[in-house]
């Protein structure tokens, strides 16, 4: 199991760290932005961009290469990702309806991750906590799918925010 943290240092940069080693950090253009880049440590880039009309489906790319996508659903966020030209689904939904966790589960409604979200009042920003389980650690570029599943619960308590 893995035992993840991601602290804001302003409502635009999440530095994601494992054993207090930064692993990546997800940066948004601006505030409430649905657009946002990933910079993994290894110098690796990939942007976050809004596709469709009312900017309902996001997809993660390398260059022009599409690795990820994502849009909320009755359920929580879908999100499809095609590492390795394999494509697989994902659920990340909260834990319950006035909770503080998101989960993601995989096609067999298997519990992968848990997030947990701290919101700082005095900086108006949010920290996470975030454990994986070891199938999950397993995954192919498990790293970036945890910045991506960041920028999923980012973007779930903008849409939220904003309907209410």
């Amino acid at each position: 199991m893995g035992h993840y943290r991601s602290n804001s240092t302003n409502s635009h940069n999440f530095t994601l760290t494992f054993d207090n080693e930064k692993i990546g950090e997800l940066i948004y253009q601006k505030w409430y932005s649905f657009a946002a880049k990933i910079l993994m440590t290894n110098g690796k880039e990939y942007q976050l961009e809004p596709r469709g009309f009312w900017e309902s489906t996001i997809e993660l790319k390398e260059g022009e290469a599409i690795l990820l996508e994502f849009k909320m659903g009755w359920k929580g966020i879908v999100i499809k990702t095609y590492f390795d030209n394999e494509e697989k689904h994902f659920l990340l939904k909260l834990k319950g309806l006035l909770s503080n966790k998101f989960v993601l589960l995989d096609d067999n409604n298997e519990e992968l991750m848990v997030a947990e979200t701290d919101f700082k009042w005095s900086k108006l920003n949010f920290d996470y906590t975030i454990e994986t389980t070891q199938n999950f650690d397993n995954f192919t570029n498990e790293k970036l799918l945890l910045l991506s599943v960041l920028h999923c619960i980012n973007y779930y308590m903008t849409v939220i925010v904003a309907a209410a």
